[in-house]
Parts: C-alpha cells; sequence; structure tokens
C-alpha cells in the first residue's frame, strides 16, 4: 500500500472491466455488508469497486508498471 497518504491522489476515470468482475464485486460487497431492516443492502457499491481498484493497483505494483515505458500504449498516428 501507499505508505504516506500526503502522496494519493484520487482520480476520476473510466476503468475497463469484465461485467463479471463487477457483478462479483457488488455480490460480495452487499453480503459482508448486509442488510437494514428493509432489506436494503448497507453498502456503497460504487465506494466498493473503487476500494478493490485502489487495492488492485497497490498490490501489483502500479507505480514500477507506470515507470516502464514499454507498458504504454503506441501514439496513434494521424
Amino acid at each position: 500500500m501507499i505508505n504516506n497518504q500526503d502522496d494519493i491522489l484520487t482520480v476520476h476515470i473510466n476503468v475497463e472491466m469484465p461485467a463479471t468482475a463487477l457483478k462479483t464485486i457488488v455480490e460480495n460487497a452487499k453480503k459482508l455488508a448486509g442488510s437494514d431492516p428493509q432489506g436494503r443492502p448497507m453498502v456503497d457499491t460504487a465506494g466498493a469497486v473503487s476500494m478493490m481498484v485502489t487495492k488492485f493497483l497497490a498490490e501489483m505494483d502500479f507505480e514500477a508498471y507506470v515507470t516502464n515505458p514499454g507498458n504504454y500504449p503506441k501514439p496513434e498516428t494521424r
């Protein structure tokens, strides 16, 4: 994880992921959070997705990944 909280930025982006991954995150978040007396899940599912992507990036060392120019897409030519 990131050691210094001062070095964290929140970036709002579009992320492509398999629909099954999104469905799994939402289902698991709802199961873990439980429901209120009316049966509504007590979880922010968008927040759960954000936390899962953030955790994945930290655990898979995204910072090291972006230092390698070979990981970048080739620029489009006009």
